[in-house]
């Protein structure tokens, strides 16, 4: 069964601001921004902690693997795919099952790209700004040759129509 065919009941707190996830179950926030995950065993009123992770998929995805090993196919799900991609626990030890979902939340990292671009290197913008300032430095060519093609004393227009 998926979360998303069996929507959550919408929270009853009116004093405090929601830290559930509106999609993922068993998937809240903290006020740090990051998603913790919790499960409650079967039967019982306690509470099996799965961890702290960065992202609210990897939370999701740990809570799928604890869901899986304690409800089996009863479990609702938050994705489709964790039957066959997420590890299985060695035993239904709680211990066991919190490894399991530590390990299946890891496989869903997602690298943090740092990219740099020198856009001075890129333009070659020291070359450009030296030639520059060089072209400033000379002297401005002379005008050898074109005196006897210019007339000051005739008042020439552009535009004769």
């Amino acid at each position: 069964m998926l979360a998303s065919q069996n929507p959550k009941k919408r929270a009853g707190r009116k004093k405090f601001k929601e830290t559930r996830h509106p999609v993922y179950r068993g998937v809240r926030r903290r006020n740090s921004g990051k998603w913790v995950c919790e499960v409650r065993e079967p039967n019982k009123k306690s509470r099996v902690w799965l961890g702290t992770y960065p992202t609210a998929e990897m939370a999701a995805r740990a809570h799928d693997v604890a869901v899986l090993a304690m409800r089996g196919r009863s479990a609702c799900l938050n994705f489709a795919d964790s039957v066959w991609r997420l590890p299985v626990p060695e035993s239904s030890n709680v211990k066991d099952i919190q490894k399991a979902a530590a390990e299946g939340a890891e496989m869903f990292v997602v690298p943090e790209v740092v990219f740099y671009a020198d856009e001075e290197e890129m333009f070659e913008l020291p070359e450009f700004i030296a030639s520059m300032a060089e072209g400033l430095m000379v002297p401005p060519p002379q005008m050898v040759g074109y005196a006897n093609f210019v007339d000051n004393s005739v008042d020439l227009s552009l535009w004769n129509f």
